[in-house]
């Protein structure tokens, strides 16, 4: 396979800001290149001493555009894709109203072909290379995202979502305790470690799962310790308490995980909005990660995520859209909202924070640290490239500018689709404006 050289300005981490400090871990080059070769990233350097060293490589110059890891969605839906932005209310109300329905539809093999590829499509558009998805109930949704994430050469995790409690799961989307644990196991098999693909055990959320159910999706996690796990905890006050009416016995929300064996150093907890003490201090002590998805919990009105209290706690967090359920398929808008809750919870979010979340922090949350997410030697090659003048407004804006914060920080706010000027997955050119 040819090498590529690709040239611009570049942004890369060398640790965690939240930690260490994000004056101390990122590495800005405002004339620097990227050379790929056989897939992955091997070697980074001043652009002009890199065209010296390899003179026979083809060379993308993007001028003084920023070459950044590709984006990573830590928690998403692809069945939800076509019902976005859909008006709504409260969280269970908009399960029943949109999601439950636009779901059922997916016992389609077509149709759940169709979506997972225009799902795959927008996120590239957006520069995202890696999704973390919930499939659904049918087996053939996770073969239908599998399959298009393959096609297209992208880094991806997902798994059949499972429910099966019969008071709050519809007849279309019911699955029983044996099947979870059948079908999970079967497709798990099928596609764990195959090209680029990581499965996840995928029960929805406590409510929609009986105590046999969610007590035989944690066996086979501990039967398959090398799959992640994927649910949701604490999006909403409402949810909790419907969840404790449901679990009784429960200490809290992340108990009705945790006693059934769903608690885990590679669990991922979409949301964990409103967390108890003791919730904190299990999912800090087992190593598990809580993702945020800051257009979803504006979107439907469920709360401010404490991102700088979880940080000081020792959780990891990564970020996410949470599609459909959030607005938009943009990490930049991603992370606009979620600076924009931080400033809502007086904890206010750097530019070079926002872009560790959406890359490095993501990519730890999946256990693919330095794998992806990472502008690094070593790492696959799945490059995010962004147009810092991409609107009138944004230009003038960059205009003036006296750092790369300064200069980055309107893209992050004011950037959509346009301000991608191109994606590499796994070495290979995939958009390109």
């Amino acid at each position: 396979m040819s090498a590529n050289l690709l040239l611009g300005q570049t942004l890369s981490y060398t640790g965690n800001p939240f930690v260490e400090g994000w004056q101390a871990v990122t590495r800005h080059n405002s004339r620097g290149g990227v050379l790929i070769r056989d897939g992955r990233i091997v070697a980074l350097g001043d652009a002009e001493a890199m065209r010296i060293a390899h003179p026979d490589v083809r060379v993308t110059d993007y001028g003084d555009a920023l070459i950044s890891a590709g984006f990573v969605d830590a928690h998403m839906h692809y069945p939800q894709t076509a019902i976005i932005a859909s008006w709504g209310k409260r969280l269970i109300d908009w399960l029943n109203t949109y999601t439950f329905p636009e779901e059922s539809r997916f016992a389609d093999q077509a149709h759940a072909d169709e979506i997972a590829g225009r799902t795959m499509d927008l996120a590239l558009a957006h520069g995202t290379t890696t999704l973390t998805s919930f499939c659904t109930v049918h087996p053939g949704s996770v073969d239908a995202y599998f399959s298009a994430a393959g096609a297209r050469g992208m880094r991806v995790v997902g798994g059949k979502t499972c429910m099966d409690r019969v008071e709050t799961t519809p007849a279309t989307l019911r699955d029983t305790a044996q099947s979870a644990y059948d079908d999970s196991k079967r497709l798990l098999d099928k596609w764990h470690g195959q090209g680029r693909a990581t499965y996840a055990i995928t029960p929805r959320f406590s409510p929609t799962s009986t105590e046999a159910q969610l007590e035989a999706l944690g066996a086979l996690w501990a039967e398959r310790p090398t799959a992640l796990m994927q649910t949701h905890l604490s999006e909403q006050v409402d949810e909790i308490e419907w969840v404790l009416g449901i679990y009784p016995q429960a200490r809290d929300y992340l108990d009705t995980y945790e006693k059934y064996g769903l608690l885990g150093g590679r669990g991922l907890y979409g949301h964990a909005i409103h967390l108890q003490d003791r919730e904190i201090a299990r999912l800090s002590e087992v190593g598990a990660s809580v993702v945020h998805c800051p257009t979803s919990n504006t979107f439907i009105g469920s709360g401010l995520f404490d991102l700088r209290g979880l940080a000081v706690a020792k959780v990891k967090f990564g970020l996410a859209t949470d599609t459909g359920g959030g607005s938009s398929f943009s990490m930049l808008r991603t992370m606009a909202a979620a600076y924009e809750i931080g400033q809502l919870r007086h904890a206010s979010l750097h530019p070079a924070e926002l872009m560790w979340m959406a890359t490095e922090g993501s990519a730890q949350t999946l256990h693919m640290g330095g794998m992806i997410g990472h502008l690094g030697i070593g790492a696959e090659a799945d490059i995010t490239v962004l147009d810092l003048a991409s609107t009138p407004a944004i230009a003038q804006r960059t205009a003036r500018a006296d750092s790369i914060w300064d200069a980055l920080f309107p893209t992050i706010m004011m950037g959509d689709d346009r301000a991608i000027k191109a994606v590499w997955v796994a070495g290979q050119p995939m958009v390109s404006r």
